[in-house]
Order: C-alpha cells, then sequence, then structure tokens
C-alpha cells in the first residue's frame, strides 16, 4: 500500500492526482487545446499536496504517464517526475498511456481499444483484454473501413481516447462500441495500475528512463 503522486500530460489535459491504496485522494486536471502544462503542471501538484494536508516528502512514489502522444506533453510530464523522484529519493513507476484509458471501462467480455489522436486519419493503438492487460503490440496506425477486423471479429471491441472518433465515422462493424463524448487520459485512471506496479516492485531506472513517442506509421492493409 502507497500513497502515489501521478502524472498524466501526453495529450490537451494536464491532470495530477494524489492516490493512496489505489484510491483517488486528490485530483485536478485542466483540458486545454493550448497545452498549458509548462504553466500549470507544477501549481497542479502543490494544489493537490495542500488540498490532501501532506507534503511531498509523504509520498512512496511518483508515477507517470509514459506516452505514447504529445511529444511536448510527455516531456514536460516526465521531466518533472524525474525532477521529483531525484530531490525526494523517490521510485519512479511508468504506465502506458493507452493503458490508462483503458480504465474508463469495466467489461466481462471482448476487447478494450485505446486510441490517442494523432494527425490526420493516424492513431496511436493498443488492445488490452476484460482485464486491462495488453494483447496487441502498441501500434501507430492510419484508420480505414478494415483497421481492428481481427479483433472485431472476435467479439465486441470498446474503443475509448480522442482518437476513437475517427474510428466512428469509418468502421461500422456491429461489434464496435464507441463512447458517448471524447475521452482523454486522466491521472485518475493511473492509480490502480501504479498500485500495482508499486506492489511488485517494478520501478524504472530514473537516470535513464524516457518516454514512449511511437513516431512510425504503418499502413493497416496493402492498398491496391
Amino acid at each position: 500500500m502507497a500513497v502515489i503522486l501521478n502524472i498524466e500530460t501526453s495529450t490537451t489535459n494536464c491532470s495530477v492526482c494524489l492516490a493512496k491504496d489505489g484510491e483517488v485522494l486528490v485530483l485536478k486536471e485542466q483540458d486545454d487545446v493550448n497545452y498549458s502544462h509548462s504553466e500549470n503542471l507544477h501549481v497542479f501538484i502543490r494544489d493537490v499536496m495542500e488540498e490532501a494536508a501532506m507534503a511531498l516528502q509523504d509520498i512512496d512514489a511518483v508515477a507517470v504517464s509514459m506516452g505514447p502522444g504529445s511529444y511536448t506533453g510527455l516531456r514536460i510530464g516526465v521531466s518533472t517526475a524525474k525532477g521529483l523522484c531525484y530531490a525526494l529519493d523517490k521510485p519512479l513507476i511508468a504506465i502506458p498511456t493507452l493503458q490508462v484509458l483503458t480504465s474508463r471501462y469495466t467489461i466481462d467480455e471482448g476487447f478494450i481499444l485505446p486510441l490517442l489522436d494523432a494527425r490526420r486519419m493516424e492513431v496511436y493503438a493498443a488492445v488490452y483484454d476484460k482485464d486491462h492487460q495488453p494483447v496487441g503490440e502498441t501500434r501507430a496506425e492510419i484508420v480505414d473501413e478494415h483497421s481492428f477486423i481481427e479483433w472485431l471479429e472476435k467479439g465486441k471491441v470498446y474503443f475509448t481516447g480522442n482518437g476513437a472518433e475517427k474510428c466512428r465515422e469509418v468502421i461500422r462493424h456491429v461489434h464496435a462500441v464507441f463512447p458517448e463524448e471524447t475521452e482523454v487520459p486522466s491521472a485518475s485512471g493511473m492509480t490502480g495500475f501504479a498500485e500495482q506496479r508499486f506492489r511488485k516492485n517494478e520501478f524504472e531506472d530514473v537516470a535513464y528512463f524516457e518516454p514512449y513517442y511511437l513516431k512510425d506509421f504503418v499502413v493497416t492493409r496493402k492498398k491496391t
């Protein structure tokens, strides 16, 4: 059991959450298309600690959303997390950003497919099972009507993330389930995963850890 400071800056949402034993104590976030992370992140960290009546020295670890996502956003979040770990002598936990998005769904069967908007019809994608564990590699893909068909033919696929809207426009499969609103990653979705990693001592090397940018794009099928 641990008190963990969670930081999520991979998209337009600047999000900070303080959690104890995997449960949210305080959350502060702002979804700003202008990417106000550099101005807000340290203020949000201070605010959540003050609201919880705790000092930074009281935390047991820092968790950060590791990507893929915005290059600048990830650098700000990871740099801040690493700086805190150095200064406080605390371990660093890294959570895949796409896994953070899966926390929005509790399902009995099928798959969760988190998507982050990249550019044009491109997305960052991964596939997770009902236990929020990865069953497919993280990829950068160009969306068309045949995208993710191998998973859709196996059962329901629950799309999530701000890249889901692109898929809604072209994927008409009966097993495709889309969110009602656009979703972005939140630090509140990191808490359970961060607690699991803390208990297993799954920590990063603070000196060498870098964000996972995933820049290369692939076409999902051969064009004719």
